[in-house]
């Protein structure tokens, strides 16, 4: 194209479309009554994130809202632009857990009925939370085992009592309420803003804060984040249309979103410079440092957009720039910190996991000892497997990066046969904690992983759905903390037996995969 051509008539209404676009969500969100309830949250720098990243990393403070969400200022923008006739009728929502606060709170704040709709594998953290803010007009119902059932649930009693329903993502007043986070950033810090990282899972805080930025900064960066398993958004923007998950990802309960919002699409695709996904170990290693610096205990969710901050600055190689991480969500289950602190290390690439193949010869295991050296050891497990070989799982913390490949190097060298199972989520979340060795009777094993809802009764339901047909030669299984329970399973299975087999695993109703060629289950349990 010459340099000064004129510009086409396309270009010239498609730059109009954006700038009427921006002008309305621009008023939507100065104008958004939020205040009511929520409060213009702080922009914390990060000292000590930001020494590590070579960056200054600022933190946006929603966590600290009055239900540890920023979901409560797009629910009550949306309540409060309601007519007097539908707020007189009563309001309705659906929510795995943070909307449904957000909700309560604003109910209680007019003074109106609202019906709260949530899934009974919902964080029980969050259900007492929406009945605490809500209030004696505000009644939370808990129906089916996801959001899909909760939402289907909600939508039958609206119907029934002409309620007005309350998108958790895709509505313009929901999106604006969202988009008054980007305007406090900006309002707060004048100088330059290399990026905006943004948490997404149906998508309107990213779309608001999106909408804004590049209406009044366009030369900012935002970065909208998700899990690697739970990126609706991502590959919608990547097919060009929205795409509905099969199955999401419950760690971050709060993103777990199957189908993203029509409008959110929208304008994601129109303003996100791009989408990072990061895995588990990533968003508790970001939980871990937000705690190292502001003492505060994020929600997975809570934590993607410092994950991703960190991801970036690294894959960029950028230094002495700015990066602002906004920082959802803190609505996390007691009991799910353990995993967390579990998985932080390995996050942030300072803790490797071995299995180490040892000679049962004299000197042996203390020789591997000396090669480990003045490690810190975090995990050291040690079992017999032969007469002539022994099986150590080992975990150590790292000093540098790379260190981890150079260690197994070294120790093969040395004459121990060894992997690496730093990123194996069988080994990580089962192995370590029942290495025993097989059964000679495990004849015709399978190793299978499934995953089912944390509620009452789950598992006796799990466990009656395969008996008394085929018989269960190992199981593992430990509660995270979560809406999920992930359980490993060895199932004795004949050759003659593997299509009814395969047949009743469909009728289970739970996620699962097999995992019977894994190297840790090889090395520890076969």
């Amino acid at each position: 194209m010459q340099a000064n051509a004129e510009p086409t008539t396309e270009s010239t209404d498609r730059a109009t479309d954006h700038a009427a676009d921006q002008s309305g969500y621009l008023k939507r969100i100065l104008t958004a009554r939020v205040y009511d309830v929520a409060r213009e949250t702080e922009l914390d720098f990060a000292r000590y994130l930001s020494a590590r990243l070579h960056n200054r990393v600022y933190l946006k403070r929603e966590d600290t809202q009055p239900v540890f969400s920023f979901k409560l200022r797009g629910a009550y923008n949306k309540m409060a632009h309601l007519s007097p006739e539908a707020l007189r009728r009563g309001v309705i929502t659906a929510s795995a857990g943070n909307h449904a606060q957000g909700v309560a709170l604003s109910a209680a704040r007019l003074g109106v009925r609202a019906l709260i709709v949530v899934p009974t594998t919902a964080p029980q953290v969050k259900v007492d939370a929406a009945r605490a803010h809500g209030g004696p007009t505000v009644e939370v119902i808990q129906a089916g085992d996801s959001y899909t059932d909760a939402y289907r649930h909600a939508m039958t009693l609206q119907a029934e009592q002409g309620l007005t329903f309350i998108p958790a993502f895709d509505d313009p007043y929901v999106i604006a309420g969202q988009g008054t986070v980007a305007a406090e950033i900006l309002g707060a810090h004048r100088g330059p803003i290399h990026a905006i990282f943004v948490p997404i899972g149906g998508g309107s805080l990213a779309a608001g804060v999106a909408t804004y930025v590049k209406a009044v900064r366009p030369e900012i960066k935002v970065i909208g984040v998700q899990t690697e398993d739970s990126c609706a958004m991502a590959q919608s923007i990547r097919a060009g249309r929205r795409v509905e998950l099969a199955e999401v990802g419950l760690f971050s309960d709060g993103t777990a979103v199957k189908l993203v919002g029509e409008e959110t699409f929208r304008l994601c695709r129109r303003y996100l410079d791009e989408i990072i996904t990061v895995d588990t170990d990533a968003l508790c290693a970001a939980i871990k440092d937000v705690f190292e610096d502001t003492r505060s205990v994020l929600e997975p969710a809570g934590a993607l957009a410092v994950a991703a901050a960190k991801q970036y600055a690294q894959r960029e190689g950028i230094r002495d720039q700015t990066l602002v991480a906004v920082t959802s969500g803190a609505n996390i289950n007691f009991e799910r910190m353990r995993f967390v602190a579990d998985r932080a290390e390995l996050g942030n690439a300072r803790e490797a996991m071995f299995g180490v193949t040892l000679p049962e010869v004299c000197g042996a295991f203390r020789r591997l000892c000396s090669r480990v050296g003045d490690r810190q050891i975090s995990e050291f497990t040690y079992r017999i497997a032969d007469a002539q070989t022994a099986h150590v799982f080992v975990g150590m913390q790292l000093r540098s990066s790379g260190e981890s490949e150079q260690l197994l190097k070294a120790l093969q060298e040395d004459g121990f046969p060894s992997i690496d199972l730093t990123a194996d989520e069988v080994a990580k979340q089962h192995v370590r904690h029942m290495i025993g060795g097989r059964s000679p009777l495990a004849h015709g094993e399978r190793l299978f992983r499934f995953e089912f809802p944390e509620r009452p009764g789950a598992l006796m339901t799990f466990l009656s759905g395969l008996a008394p047909d085929w018989n269960i030669s190992l199981f593992h299984y430990r509660n995270q903390g979560g809406d999920t329970g992930s359980v490993l399973a060895g199932i004795q299975v004949g050759e003659a037996e593997s299509a009814a087999f395969e047949e009743r695993l469909g009728t289970l109703g739970y996620p699962y995969q097999e995992v019977s060629a894994n190297p840790a289950y090889r090395l520890f349990l076969a």
